[in-house]
């Protein structure tokens, strides 16, 4: 009997059928998206890789050159008594408007959500500061902290107490642009707060009622503040954030002064770049700037927003 060799046959592996659908829906995806992602890397990415770069440069305005000089914009940072006296007064300024105006509108958030009658108007009332124009309530703040002549030092006279020259001593102009900035932003937390109170669920309160949670107290721990915890985390970014940039209150009532004690990173970065003309040196500024934001927020992620349930 003759021997039967084996034929091996080759198996072609079968190809992945792909769904042309697919194929267009992602091509309509891509063509979605573009827009939104050309703005991006012109408006976002592109400035950002301009200012990390410039501030490895001796670039000014007016000069049709510049050369690459490395690190000595930053070493001269580390030695320029006006940028270590602006990151000193924007910390101070952010450690006394963000905490303030984070408590200040959970507490009006509260008082609000609790209060059945002119709930529209209050709402109003706290949310006009951020709608107005910055400049116009700003000259309206000078003219209440005038040493002479302003309602406050006014009403404090009628007390018996000395009014201060609130924007013009640097022992008070610090803290006077604290006062503003903290009653600048209490109404923008107001309405996050707000948002964030009408979505707890009203089963919660009956239900830690009913475990004994009996004053009110009990039931914002209980209750209230864990369900706010997402809330609290964006709000507390925000009022960082802001903080931080600080800028048109300074520019608008101190200009820096007196004697820089009210001068922040910001008013800084405005005058090298845009009063003394050294771009170079000011995107160091602001690479170092972004730097802290980035820091700050890397903090707050660490510290809370791990804490917290969504």
């Amino acid at each position: 009997m003759a021997d039967m060799t084996a034929i091996s046959i080759p198996v072609e592996k079968s190809r992945p059928i792909v769904n042309v659908s697919e194929r267009h829906e992602a091509r309509v995806a891509w063509m979605l998206a573009a827009p939104a992602m050309i703005l991006i890397v012109l408006f976002i990415l592109a400035p950002v890789v301009a200012v990390i770069t410039l501030g490895f440069t001796d670039f000014e305005l007016g000069y049709s050159t510049f050369k690459f000089i490395g690190f000595e914009n930053y070493a001269e940072l580390m030695g320029d008594r006006t940028f270590r006296q602006s990151l000193w007064n924007t910390a101070v300024y952010t450690a006394i408007v963000a905490p303030a105006s984070i408590l200040l509108g959970l507490g009006v958030a509260l008082l609000i959500e609790s209060e059945k009658l002119g709930r529209s108007f209050f709402r109003t009332a706290y949310f006009l500061p951020v709608a107005s124009l910055l400049v116009a309530m700003a000259t309206v703040w000078q003219y209440l902290l005038h040493p002479t002549i302003g309602p406050v030092n006014s009403l404090l006279n009628l007390m018996g107490l000395p009014g201060p020259n609130w924007l013009g001593s640097a022992g008070t102009v610090l803290y006077s642009l604290s006062m503003i900035g903290v009653w600048q932003t209490v109404g923008f937390n107001m309405i996050l707060f707000l948002a964030g109170l009408t979505a707890i669920p009203r089963d919660l309160y009956a239900a830690a009622e009913i475990d004994g949670a009996k004053s009110s107290l009990d039931r914002f721990f209980l209750v209230t503040l864990p369900m706010l915890g997402p809330t609290t985390v964006f709000v507390t970014a925000i009022s960082i954030i802001n903080a931080v940039k600080v800028f048109e209150t300074v520019k608008t009532l101190t200009e820096g002064g007196p004697n820089k004690a009210s001068e922040v990173l910001l008013f800084t970065i405005y005058q090298e770049g845009f009063v003394y003309l050294r771009v170079g040196y000011a995107s160091a500024m602001t690479v170092v700037f972004l730097a802290v934001l980035v820091v700050m927020m890397f903090a707050q992620y660490r510290l809370v927003d791990r804490k917290v349930h969504y």
